[in-house]
């Protein structure tokens, strides 16, 4: 996977990809494989990182309580957690002081180390009106259940690993460009 086909992908869903610079870092998620690929800017056209994800155990989906993992074009809006330890619980998006005990939490959809906010680009799919990822406070971030990383079992967000999360969240910058894929691209 490359950059160039990551852009052609993008393209086929937003006619002017010109946001997309060649400083900007690109991330995909692949809920079919249950992937998230990291592709560094800066020109850089190999794939850099791979880490195992669970997307939403309801599928795929943009519109609002639907509990299900939007597809298409979005950006990194906010990176939070920066400095926390790993296994840091989030609510409302501040640090709780609590640490997550148990890293096989099939109980609660703690949100735990760091989060990427995501933000729709594409109007009237992930952007605005009743299908707006980002005031569904749709997240790349930790999870307390990762023993079940790498099967769809989030209520919407795309989980990670914490020590993955953490490393993406040192690699990538505000503003990244991610593609969410679905079977149509």
């Amino acid at each position: 996977m490359t950059r160039d086909q990551v852009i052609d992908w993008i393209s086929q869903r937003i006619a002017d990809t010109s946001f997309v610079q060649t400083q900007t870092s690109l991330l995909v998620v692949e809920p079919a494989t249950q992937q998230l690929h990291f592709l560094p800017g800066n020109g850089g056209s190999q794939l850099s990182h791979s880490y195992p994800v669970s997307t939403a155990a309801k599928g795929l989906g943009n519109r609002n309580d639907s509990y299900q993992t939007p597809t298409g074009v979005h950006r990194i809006a906010a990176k939070i957690g920066d400095g926390e330890p790993a296994g840091m619980v989030f609510r409302g998006r501040k640090p709780t002081g609590e640490l997550a005990a148990d890293m096989d939490n099939q109980t609660e959809d703690q949100i735990t180390s760091r989060i990427l906010w995501l933000e729709g680009l594409e109007p009237g799919i992930n952007l605005g009106a009743d299908c707006d990822s980002y005031q569904r406070y749709i997240y790349i971030h930790g999870t307390s259940d990762e023993g079940r990383i790498g099967q769809a079992v989030s209520a919407g967000c795309v989980r990670m690993k914490n020590q993955d999360v953490i490393d993406l969240f040192e690699r990538v910058e505000t503003g990244a460009v991610v593609l969410i894929r679905s079977d149509e691209n």
